[in-house]
C-alpha cells in the first residue's frame, strides 16, 4: 500500500531569528497528515561551532548554549500544531494519526561530533542529544547513514565517492546510487526521473531549503532560490508523485 511523505529541508536555525515559518509547516501537516515526516538535516545551523568564519567579526558574540536554546525553540515552533492535533484526535475518539518522524543529522550538527573530536576534552560536554530532538519523537539518524523507507533512500546528502563530496544533481544522485533518493544540503531544489524496466519511477529529489533569512556568505546574488517542503504522494516501492509547497503559499495560508 502506498503511503505520503513530507519532506523538511534544511532549515538551519540560528538564535535571533523569527520562527513563524516553522508554524506555518507544523500547521499545514496538521492539516494534510502525512503518514511519514523526514527532516533532512541542518535544522540546527550551530554558527558557535562553525570553522567558516572563525577569527571574524561575524564571528563575535556566538555562543553553543544559545544555539541549543535557539534549536530547542524552533523545534517546539515545528511540533507545537502537530502534537495538538495527534491530542485533540485522543481527546475526540476519533482515528489517531500518529506519523513517523525522522531526522538525518546534516553537516552542521555534526559540528558539534567535529567539535569534539578536534578537541577530545570536550568529550561529554557537547552532544547532538543537546538539541533535543529525541524529546519529540523524532528518530535521529546518524550523519551520512542513509535510511530507507518504502523504497526511498533519505540522507542530509548523499557522496559522489570523490573524497566524500556531495553529488551535485539529481541526475547525478540516481545515476551514483541506482534508486530513489531524496537529499537537502543544497539551497536549491532539483529533480529528475527516470523509469526502470517494470515502468516504476526511480527519482532523484535535491530538496533545497526551508527557511525564510539569507545567508551572507552567498552574496546578494546567490540567495535567490524557492523555499518550502516537499509532499510526495504514493510512494511505493521507490516512486512518488512530487508537490513542491513553497513557505511564501504558507504564509499566506496560515500567518494569522
Amino acid at each position: 500500500m502506498s503511503r505520503v511523505h513530507a519532506v523538511i529541508p534544511d532549515c538551519q536555525v540560528k538564535p535571533g531569528q523569527n520562527y513563524s515559518f516553522l508554524r506555518w509547516v507544523g500547521n499545514y501537516l496538521a492539516e494534510k497528515k502525512p503518514d511519514v515526516i523526514v527532516q533532512i538535516g541542518d535544522f540546527a545551523d550551530m554558527p558557535s561551532l562553525s570553522s567558516y568564519d572563525v577569527g571574524k567579526k561575524s564571528f563575535e558574540g556566538r555562543r553553543y548554549k544559545e544555539d541549543v536554546a535557539a534549536s530547542k525553540e524552533a523545534m517546539a515552533t515545528l511540533m507545537n500544531p502537530i502534537q495538538r492535533r495527534i491530542y485533540m484526535q485522543e481527546v475526540n475518539h476519533k482515528v489517531r494519526w500518529n506519523p513517523e518522524l525522522h531526522l538525518t543529522l546534516g553537516n552542521h550538527e555534526n559540528r558539534i561530533n567535529r567539535a569534539t573530536e578536534n578537541d577530545p576534552k570536550l568529550d561529554g560536554t557537547l552532544s547532538v542529544i543537546d538539541l533535543g530532538y529525541e524529546p519529540f519523537g523524532w528518530n535521529v539518524v546518524d550523519f551520512l547513514h542513509p535510511i530507507v523507507i518504502d523504497g526511498v533512500a533519505y540522507c542530509h546528502y548523499f557522496t559522489s565517492g570523490i573524497m566524500g563530496r556531495s553529488v551535485t544533481s539529481a541526475r547525478q544522485l540516481i545515476l551514483k546510487k541506482h534508486m530513489s533518493c531524496v537529499m537537502g544540503h543544497n539551497q536549491n531544489w532539483d529533480i529528475h526521473r527516470s523509469v526502470r524496466a517494470d515502468g516504476k519511477g526511480v527519482i532523484g529529489l535535491m530538496s533545497g531549503s526551508c527557511y525564510m533569512h539569507d545567508e551572507d556568505y552567498l552574496g546578494p546574488q546567490g540567495n535567490h532560490y524557492n523555499r518550502g517542503i516537499w509532499m510526495l504522494y504514493e510512494v511505493e516501492d521507490g516512486d512518488f508523485h512530487p508537490l513542491h509547497i513553497s513557505l511564501n503559499f504558507l504564509e499566506k495560508r496560515y500567518d494569522y
